[in-house]
């Protein structure tokens, strides 16, 4: 059976390649609305996941700095001991072959700590990547929040989160070295408790000496942890930022696709299709390449 479309409806029915790329207009916007309405919300998740981010990554910072005053105040305290004990009573060098009578060797470790009031040598100063120093060095500086931003641009989230491993990683180590010397101490102290008044005084003051040298250092360990964590924020709130920015251009795009769709109902409704159908045309490429330029350069 032959189907014969009247006169009528060939008028509305697009006869060229041209025709037919107009009708499909529509659908192809609507489509590109709905890329470009996915990719915002994508950014705005992001943005929010960054945010969160940095809320967690500047807790731990705290936490870092609350040790870092923690110990600092220890170092104090224990100074201002010492200073208070020396200027009571005479107070001599603490003899450590006094060690020997808990069965405990003097080792070099043990001496240098009763004697000379040393802790275990920390770990060495590892190199730091020219990028983390130079962003490390702004901050510490004061520097503009544009400089900074600048700078960790350049620090690679791997590279800093492997400088971070290796900072606390030296915490560690350093708790490994003293440990053995603090229970020495320790053990000492009981021992000395209940005899010789004079030798516990100067044990007390080569103990108050040793201690605040330790925490002293596990100041400066904690520093630089907390340092690299003000990093970690910074670029965490940065990175953020730019979700947020691309999400909102990603929304202009989408409204310009949306308008293109509209532009071409309309055409479609008052048969004017050539000059509306290329306004259409050019709301939507102008959408296209606005939403290629935010995702490559913003």
């Amino acid at each position: 059976m032959k189907v014969q479309i009247p006169d009528e409806l060939k008028k509305d029915a697009p006869q060229t390649q041209w025709g037919k790329l107009f009708v499909a207009t529509p659908v192809v916007m609507t489509v590109v609305a709905t890329l470009l309405a996915g990719l915002a919300s994508s950014e705005m998740t992001r943005a929010q996941y960054d945010r969160a981010l940095a809320a967690q990554q500047q807790s731990k910072a705290g936490d870092q700095w609350s040790f870092f005053q923690a110990k600092r105040l220890r170092s104090a305290l224990q100074h201002n001991t010492l200073d208070l004990l020396q200027a009571t009573t005479e107070v001599r060098a603490f003899n450590v072959a006094t060690v020997e009578k808990i069965g405990s060797p003097a080792d070099s470790a043990v001496i240098a700590a009763l004697q000379k009031g040393e802790p275990p040598a920390p770990p060495p100063a590892f190199a730091l990547e020219p990028s983390v120093k130079a962003a490390l060095q702004a901050v510490e500086t004061s520097k503009s929040e544009t400089e900074i931003a600048e700078l960790l641009r350049k620090v690679d989230d791997r590279t800093l989160a492997d400088t971070m491993q290796t900072a606390r990683d030296n915490v560690l180590a350093f708790d490994d070295a003293t440990k053995p010397v603090n229970q020495t101490i320790e053990r000492l102290e009981k021992s000395l408790a209940d005899g010789d008044k004079t030798l516990l005084r100067d044990f007390t003051a080569a103990r108050l000496q040793y201690a605040a040298a330790r925490y002293d250092a596990e100041a400066r360990l904690n520093q630089a942890i907390a340092n690299l964590l003000e990093l970690q924020v910074r670029k965490s709130n940065i990175s953020a930022e730019r979700h947020q920015k691309r999400s909102g251009k990603f929304f202009f795009g989408m409204l310009a696709a949306q308008a293109a769709v509209i532009i071409a109902t309309f055409a479609m409704a008052a048969r004017q299709r050539n000059l509306l159908w290329t306004l259409a045309a050019v709301a939507g490429i102008a959408a296209v390449a606005f939403a290629i330029y935010v995702y490559l350069r913003v």
